[in-house]
């Protein structure tokens, strides 16, 4: 699909939509010189064509109690198309798994993995993820401190 071409306007409305997520259309389209039906059309464009993907509420991980970040480094055992996909597919259901990349250097994929304990990356670690096709080595590294995390895309 076609990127939208952006103004900015649209530049405007993806950075009011980004620092108010529960603003309304109206005061979107005030805030940018625009009435209602306009400022909608162009939201609704933006969502036909993906760039904006949806609505969620943040949950605070600290007192959901899921407070342990571990960034995971993995190898795969063997290299291909197909093995890549289906060690991709496989993290999709594994849910301590929040984000998943594939990377350059001496790894394959970084894991972002959030759980509760130390104890329960360990289970999480034999029971899910060195069940993930074709694993050759994992590095994990603990998070000590979160010092910035933000959903918010510079445009």
């Amino acid at each position: 699909m076609k990127e939208p071409e952006l103004d900015d306007i649209d530049l405007n409305i993806l950075r009011i939509l980004q620092a108010e997520p529960e603003i309304t259309i109206e005061e979107v389209g005030t805030k940018v010189g625009l009435s209602h039906t306009p400022c909608w059309r162009r939201i609704r464009k933006m969502q036909d064509s993906g760039l904006l993907k949806g609505r969620v509420w943040l949950v605070d991980a600290e007192k959901a109690g899921r407070d342990v970040s571990i960034f995971v480094f993995v190898r795969l055992e063997t290299h291909s198309t197909e093995v890549m996909d289906a060690f991709e597919t496989a993290t999709l259901g594994v849910p301590e798994i929040l984000q998943c990349y594939t990377v350059s250097g001496e790894f394959d994929y970084m894991l972002r993995v959030v759980v509760a304990s130390v104890r329960d990356y360990e289970r999480t670690v034999k029971g899910k993820l060195l069940k993930l096709p074709h694993v050759g080595i994992m590095n994990s590294h603990f998070a000590l401190n979160e010092v910035k995390n933000t959903t918010v895309l510079p445009v």
